[in-house]
């Protein structure tokens, strides 16, 4: 039983498909083909307005493109300690925004509050020669703990930035679950709540390797192409990502696939909270479920076979921090995930 990420799923039948019809045949290379073209459109119709789309191959050269569109080098980027910009990009969001600094700052399950925001920005003088300039927030949607930015909370964030002009930047590498979970419009909770700029997530939800770099405001990419291009992510046979988005998008295939795995995420949930053995760490929103295990709940689980990713705990909830011998387990459901997987792993923490 393996709930390590939803990674490690392949592609959906839709998906595969969609690639092979594209591999049939010449056409444009670097982006110019029929297929990215039409999935420019799909997302235009998505988010309900004009929008700027670069399509890339992983979520780091997604948000690492992202960011570095929002900041000048002596710029800074907002964001929580543990974020996937922060923590999980070997640096390449600084490196490709030519040395521009993360700061991160504090959440109970990864999840940033406007007072916090502001509490940073007013140490961060805009009129300092001797400080980096505070010009971008990134929030995680859904967040690394599993949690769900609703609409009005990326309202507030926004409001509490736009006083100094930031820009705010959505790392939504699990986008669609956040979507699914929240039964809003992608519009909704980006550009009506304030967000700049999208990186929007395939891989993870169904897609081989696929994500875009998504600008609710066009004038601001007019250096998306040359710095996607450095970045070595303008890809020659670039119809085979557009192929990918095409099949994803297509008949809301990317939302059903998001539902299945936030709804097997809630079985696991349920089932944990029905044996009463062990507790949830942060309440099920999405496709994960993290689980505050002892130290004999790990290695029963090793031996049978359950493979998971121990986690952080630094952002538990003020109060309900690990005792001794407890840790936090991450277990990752995805569109691949069975029912009776779901079964069989609360069956085992069951017998412990």
């Amino acid at each position: 039983m393996n709930f390590i990420s939803d990674n490690l799923a392949g592609a959906s039948a839709p998906v595969l498909q969609a690639m092979v019809a594209a591999n049939d045949g010449l056409a444009a290379a670097y982006g110019n083909d029929a297929w990215t073209k039409r999935v420019e459109s799909l997302f235009a119709e998505l988010f309900e307005r004009e929008v700027a789309v670069f399509l890339v191959a992983s979520g780091t050269a997604a948000n690492a493109l992202a960011l570095a569109s929002l900041v000048r080098p002596w710029g800074a980027v907002l964001s929580h300690h543990e974020s996937h910009v922060a923590d999980d990009e070997c640096g390449a969001p600084e490196f490709f925004a030519d040395g521009a600094k993360i700061v991160g700052l504090p959440g109970a399950g990864n999840k940033l509050q406007p007072e916090t925001v502001a509490r940073q920005l007013a140490r961060m003088r805009p009129d300092s020669l001797h400080q980096v300039q505070a010009q971008a927030l990134s929030i995680t949607q859904a967040t690394e703990c599993g949690l769900v930015y609703q609409p009005d909370e990326v309202a507030a964030l926004k409001a509490a930035i736009a006083p100094r002009g930031l820009k705010l930047h959505m790392d939504g590498a699990r986008f669609a679950n956040a979507v699914a979970r929240l039964r809003c419009t992608p519009a909704e909770i980006t550009w009506q709540a304030g967000v700049d700029v999208l990186s929007f997530g395939g891989t993870k939800n169904g897609a081989w390797a696929a994500e875009a770099v998504v600008f609710f405001d066009p004038a601001a990419a007019a250096e998306a192409p040359w710095r996607r291009k450095r970045a070595g992510h303008t890809l020659s046979k670039g119809r085979l990502i557009g192929a990918q988005f095409e099949g994803l998008l297509a008949n809301g295939h990317w939302l059903d696939l998001a539902d299945h795995a936030n709804a097997m995420a809630a079985r696991l949930a349920r089932g944990i909270a029905a044996l009463g053995k062990v507790r949830l760490a942060w309440p099920c929103e999405a496709n994960e479920v993290f689980l505050v295990l002892p130290e004999a709940m790990r290695e029963h689980l090793k031996a049978r076979g359950v493979q998971f990713l121990a986690w952080s705990e630094s952002a538990l909830p003020e109060g309900q921090g690990l005792a001794p011998g407890e840790i936090v387990g991450r277990f990752v459901c995805s569109f691949a995930t069975r029912a009776e997987e779901v079964e069989q792993l609360v069956a085992v923490i069951g017998e412990a």
